[in-house]
C-alpha cells in the first residue's frame, strides 16, 4: 500500500447494523490513498467481527480497541495512530458519497487558510422531526467560515461526521473533550474562539442518519440544556472581547423560558439591562420593552434568545434594516 495521504477516524459501538454499509461507502471513495482506522469501543455485538473480516480484506483499515467508554475517548485513541497530517471523521451509521474524500482533500490542499472542511448532508432520518429537519436545512445554507461563526451560538453549524481537519489544529487546540456537555459542539465553539477557520462545500456529500440509538437523543449530555450551558461559557468569552458595553446586555425575547436560561449568563456576571419583545402582554416599559422603541443610537449590544427559526430570521432583518450589526453590537443565539 502507497504512503497514505489522509487517516480517517472510525469509532464504533454496537453498530452490527450499520457498519458494513457505513465502511463501504468509505472503501468505495473515488480518493482510495488513505487509511481506515476502525476503533472498537467495547462493543457487545457482532460488530467487531465484522470489523475483522473487513480488516483482512483491505490492508488500509486498521483496527484498535478502546476500553475507555465513550466516543472522545475512542477518538483519541485513533488519533493517537494516524500516519498522515490529514483526519477525516466517520460515524458507524452514515453513508458518504464517492467523491467526498476526494473533494474534500483536494479544497484543504488548494486552501492552506482553511483549517477545517466540511459539506452539506441529506437527512436521512425520521423524515417527520420537523425540528431535525429545519437544523438540517439552516445549517446546509451557511457555507463561508463568517457565516458559520456568527451563527455558533444559535447551533451547531457544522455536522460532526462531515469534517475533514488538519492535523495540527488537533494539537494545537485539542481534540474533543470529555465531559457534562456534547463534544462536537463544544470543541467547534473552542476552535473558533482560537482562530481556526471553517469551510462548507456547497455539494451535498453524505447522507446523515439520525438513529434511534444516536447519542444525540439517548444521552444527557446532548440535551438541550447542556447545549445551553456550554454555550453560555463561550457566549461570555465572546462579549467580553465583542461587546464594547460589556458586562451589560440587551435581551430579545421576553418568555418565561428565555429568562430562565438567562439566568445563566447573570451567574458568570452578565448585567441583563431589559427585555425586548413584540408581544404587548409582556411589555411594561421597564424591564421589558417594545421592539419598536429600541434604536442603534441606545448605547446597546442584543442578543436574541428566540428558539423559532422563523423569528430568528426576522429579528435578524429588522436589527440589520435599523442600523445594527451582526457581531457588532447584535447577535442571534
Amino acid at each position: 500500500m502507497d504512503t497514505p495521504k489522509m487517516s480517517i477516524i472510525l469509532p464504533f459501538y454496537n453498530a452490527e447494523k450499520t457498519l458494513l454499509f457505513s465502511v463501504n461507502s468509505i472503501l468505495n471513495q473515488t480518493f482510495k490513498n488513505y487509511e481506515l482506522l476502525l476503533v472498537n469501543n467495547n462493543s457487545l455485538d457482532s460488530s467487531y467481527n465484522i470489523a475483522t473480516n473487513l480488516a483482512k480484506k483491505d490492508k488500509r483499515i486498521i483496527l484498535l480497541n478502546e476500553k475507555k467508554q465513550g466516543v472522545v475517548f475512542a477518538t483519541q485513541k485513533g488519533f493517537e495512530n494516524i500516519k498522515t497530517n490529514i483526519i477525516a471523521r466517520a460515524d458507524a451509521d452514515d453513508f458518504w458519497y464517492p467523491k467526498k474524500l476526494e473533494l474534500q482533500y483536494n479544497y484543504l490542499k488548494k486552501h492552506p487558510e482553511i483549517d477545517v472542511i466540511s459539506c452539506k448532508v441529506n437527512f436521512k432520518g425520521d423524515l417527520a422531526n420537523d425540528g431535525m429537519l429545519s437544523f438540517v436545512k439552516e445549517t446546509n445554507q451557511l457555507l463561508i467560515h463568517k457565516e458559520i461563526a456568527i451563527n455558533r451560538f444559535s447551533e451547531l453549524q457544522i455536522i460532526n461526521p462531515t469534517i475533514m481537519f488538519r492535523k495540527e489544529t488537533a494539537l494545537k487546540y485539542g481534540l474533543y473533550k470529555d465531559g457534562n456537555f456534547p463534544e462536537d459542539y463544544e470543541m467547534f465553539l473552542r476552535w473558533i474562539e482560537n482562530g481556526v477557520k471553517y469551510h462548507k462545500l456547497k455539494k451535498t456529500l453524505l447522507d446523515w442518519y439520525d438513529s434511534e440509538t444516536r447519542l444525540t437523543r439517548t444521552d444527557k449530555r446532548y440535551s438541550f440544556e447542556a447545549f445551553y450551558k456550554i454555550k453560555s461559557a463561550y457566549l461570555y468569552r465572546y462579549l467580553e472581547k465583542n461587546n464594547s458595553f460589556f458586562p451589560n446586555i440587551v435581551v430579545w425575547g421576553a418568555g418565561k423560558r428565555t429568562k430562565r436560561r438567562t439566568k445563566t449568563l447573570s451567574k458568570l456576571g452578565i448585567n441583563i439591562k431589559y427585555f425586548i419583545d413584540v408581544d404587548k402582554k409582556k411589555i411594561n416599559g421597564n424591564d421589558v420593552v417594545s421592539y419598536k422603541s429600541i434604536s442603534v443610537k441606545d448605547e446597546i449590544f442584543i442578543i436574541s434568545f428566540v428558539n423559532n427559526k422563523g423569528m430568528r430570521k426576522e429579528i435578524r432583518k429588522y436589527l440589520l434594516s435599523k442600523g445594527f450589526t451582526e457581531g457588532n453590537n447584535f447577535i442571534i443565539a
